[in-house]
């Protein structure tokens, strides 16, 4: 987290910060999320070998003490939780931690076989980190309830978009896509899903703060402003030499303050879209 790799450290920050001022509409759910939190971190930890050839009777103690740390902190850090008896029970639970540990890496995947095959990014980012997106998209529903987690969460986010869109398909890849279909339909059926994917949590905020629905308009406007930006500039700098467009810590930033202050955005969009279509053609053909 404090390797200054834009890569580690910012989605990190961002999760802690989403936890810190994320906000529940029942106390039970704040312990029992960070408890999931706690357990996820428990199941695909690889040191447990290492930790008993070094400590080789306290080594139980060792993981007990890491996982209570890891817990405690989430439970302290929220400014909306105050430790009450479900945050002790499922403290007694992460006792269970050091007498029972995963022999072999767990490995939890779905073939989401629903999401067709023109959003191939989306497909096979989620196949390769299932647990991951699950447990983040929770938290990205749940955010809905308070604004100032809605906005944080939908920020945090964006690493997951640059994420998705990173890796550059084979140049026979591109070829095939293209081929087949046209920029403006892949732009079009991409910001669709993205839009059904925030579905739920764009309802739930409606539902919780119907009082302050202008923040939804800026959110939807905010974020899919933001989405276009990442998928327009893979194809603006795609070359089939490079395995990813390298997205990074300047990446957010400028399309971070470009999709805050929206009219730079649309402009940046406009000639991306201009340019991806002429690097296209290169690969392509008219």
């Amino acid at each position: 987290m404090f390797n200054l790799n834009p890569k580690i450290s910012l989605p990190a920050f961002l999760i802690f910060g989403c936890l810190v001022v994320v906000k529940f509409p029942l106390a039970i759910l704040y312990p029992s999320l960070f408890f999931l939190l706690t357990f996820v971190f428990h199941i695909n930890r690889k040191d447990i070998p290492f930790l008993q050839k070094v400590f080789v009777r306290e080594w139980r103690l060792v993981v007990f003490l890491e996982s209570v740390i890891i817990y405690s902190i989430f439970l302290l850090a929220n400014i909306n939780y105050k430790i009450d008896q479900y945050a002790l029970l499922f403290f007694a639970a992460v006792i269970s931690f050091a007498f029972f540990y995963p022999k072999k890496q767990i490995r939890f995947g779905l073939q989401w076989n629903f999401i067709p095959t023109f959003l191939f990014e989306w497909k096979s980012y989620f196949r390769k980190n299932t647990i991951l997106v699950i447990l983040v998209y929770l938290i990205l529903v749940m955010s809905s309830y308070y604004p100032a987690s809605f906005i944080l969460c939908g920020i945090f986010t964006f690493d997951f978009i640059g994420a998705i869109f990173e890796p550059n398909e084979s140049k026979e890849m591109l070829e095939m896509y293209f081929k087949k279909y046209d920029f403006t339909f892949k732009l079009r059926n991409n910001l669709a899903f993205f839009n059904l994917v925030l579905l739920p949590t764009y309802i739930g905020f409606l539902v919780f703060n119907y009082s302050e629905s202008f923040y939804l308009l800026y959110y939807m406007v905010f974020m899919n402003l933001y989405f276009l930006l990442i998928l327009t500039r893979k194809y603006k700098i795609y070359n089939f030499k490079e395995r990813g467009n390298y997205y990074g810590m300047i990446v957010f930033l400028e399309f971070f303050v470009c999709s805050i202050l929206i009219i730079p955005a649309i402009f940046v969009i406009k000639q991306n879209i201009k340019e991806a279509k002429q690097n296209i053609r290169i690969y392509v053909g008219n």
